[in-house]
């Protein structure tokens, strides 16, 4: 009798356990906090040293947070893929393509 009352103390520890660790391992839920992060296609030129993108729409000047994406088109004219956040006006490049210029024959 002894032995079945310390598996079954023993056993709902174990659940217990089992169920707060599912409790805490829930992702933070980011539509409740007010942050507005969507993806999409803007064009406009990459500065020199590759860690601001401006905007040809707005001239708005938007930082790069993972400027690694960017790498070898610094100052160059370009159509971001690319997640904005426009809280921090921040933009996170998603992809990258060489815009087409009006003024190339």
């Amino acid at each position: 009798m002894k032995k079945l009352m310390i598996i079954s103390f023993a056993l709902a520890l174990l659940m217990s356990a089992v169920a707060v660790a599912q409790y805490g391992a829930q992702p933070p839920d980011n539509s409740k906090s007010g942050t507005t992060v969507k993806t999409v296609s803007i064009t406009g030129k990459i500065s020199d040293d590759g860690t601001v993108f401006v905007s040809d729409k707005e001239s708005k000047s938007w930082t790069i947070s993972n400027p690694d994406a960017v790498k070898g088109h610094e100052g160059h004219h370009v159509t971001l893929q690319a997640q904005v956040d426009a809280d921090k006006s921040e933009v996170h490049v998603v992809g990258l393509k060489m815009a087409k210029d009006s003024m190339q024959k």
